[in-house]
């Protein structure tokens, strides 16, 4: 950056001073020095914006200009033939030819297939697609730490300045859950950031005319054509509508639950009443809710039900069993009938066993002489 720094500021001046040296236009010399400074830092300035946008849109802004120019030739030629004496008429159409050709270029850029042309272009795709934006929800999750660790992630991971702006701000909270929500997701970053195999560059890119930071993410994820990371559902849905790619931690985590099939029996923990009749809810070690059916009279208690079916969600996946009684009793008294016989035959080896004499004191011996 250094570097980069020195070289434009080199430019600027090899401007300033030739301008300061020809003075063109019949200006004075400084006049003329003023003139070259603005028009270097104007060129460093496009050069720093335009570094931000795809590949793709600048060659579609390339041909865009290029078709322009050429509509616009055809055009004054046209104008020529028909002996219309304007001299600023063809430089107008120029210009607006020029302008309409570049923007609609850029805009409709995003439609190239780059991977199709090979070589240079065909690898501009895959390099970009590398990049990964982190949201300020999945950081304050603090799962993503955990995921990274695994060796999962690859490429690099983005995180924008304006949600380290969101995280401070909520670290800074007069409220003490949102304070300590902040607090724990700085904490996450510095751990990500320490994670040796992992690449983490904080980009400041920002988009003042948006003031949603969930669109900022979306926007950013345009210009750098890569995939969000988050677990917000809302995100979610949004950016898929906006054609960005969404790696969600929630779909992931549901993903990787265990597999229950209908039939079968588990050992469930009976938390509190479901929301219809006689119903109980439980909660795997996962967080996956399972509703109970007859089970309403044995909140607080574990026992075995039976899995009808299973939802899954876009939130998560649900199970639903049955507690049945009659299994259960029938359950029960088959153990009671085992304790019952162990118990007696516990009784007869008791019988069987030899019983120890009776002590009946020193033993008494007369001698008659």
């Amino acid at each position: 950056m250094l570097d980069l720094a020195i070289v434009r500021l080199i430019f600027v001046l090899v401007l300033a001073v030739a301008a300061y040296t020809l003075h063109p236009f019949q200006t004075l010399p400084w006049q003329a020095g003023v003139g070259g400074l603005v028009l270097g830092a104007s060129i460093i300035l496009f050069e720093i914006r335009l570094e931000r946008i795809s590949l793709k849109r600048l060659i579609g802004a390339a041909c865009g200009s290029i078709l322009g120019i050429f509509g616009a030739y055809l055009m004054s030629l046209v104008l020529a033939r028909a002996s219309i004496d304007a001299p600023f008429l063809p430089i107008l159409l120029l210009l607006w030819m020029t302008y309409v050709g570049l923007i609609v270029g850029a805009k409709k850029g995003d439609l190239l297939n780059l991977a199709a042309m090979g070589g240079i272009f065909g690898g501009e795709k895959s390099s970009k697609k590398t990049f990964k934006i982190l949201d300020t929800s999945v950081i304050i999750d603090g799962r993503i730490a955990d995921i990274a660790e695994t060796g999962f992630l690859d490429g690099v991971l983005v995180i924008p300045q304006f949600v380290l702006r969101e995280l401070q701000l909520v670290a800074d909270s007069a409220d003490s859950m949102k304070r300590n929500r902040g607090r724990r997701g700085l904490d996450i970053l510095q751990r990500i950031q320490k994670m040796t195999h992992l690449n983490v560059q904080i980009v400041e890119e920002d988009f003042p005319q948006v003031r949603d930071v969930d669109m900022k993410l979306i926007e950013l994820a345009k210009i750098y054509d890569c995939k969000i990371i988050t677990n917000d559902f809302n995100l979610n849905k949004v950016a898929q509508l906006h054609g960005v790619d969404v790696l969600n931690i929630n779909e992931l985590a549901n993903s990787l639950k265990p597999i229950v099939l209908p039939g079968e029996t588990m050992r469930v923990f009976i938390l509190k009443e479901g929301k219809e009749y006689n119903q109980g809810v439980a909660y795997l070690d996962d967080g996956t809710m399972v509703v109970v059916d007859n089970a309403k009279k044995l909140i607080s208690k574990t026992v075995d039900i039976t899995v009808t079916s299973v939802l899954q969600t876009t939130a998560g996946k649900m199970i639903f069993g049955k507690y049945d009684e009659r299994t259960h009793a029938a359950a029960a008294a088959v153990g009671e009938r085992a304790d019952r016989g162990a118990e007696r035959h516990e009784r007869s080896v008791r019988r069987t066993e030899p019983q120890p004499a009776a002590n009946l004191g020193p033993e008494k011996t007369t001698i008659e002489s």
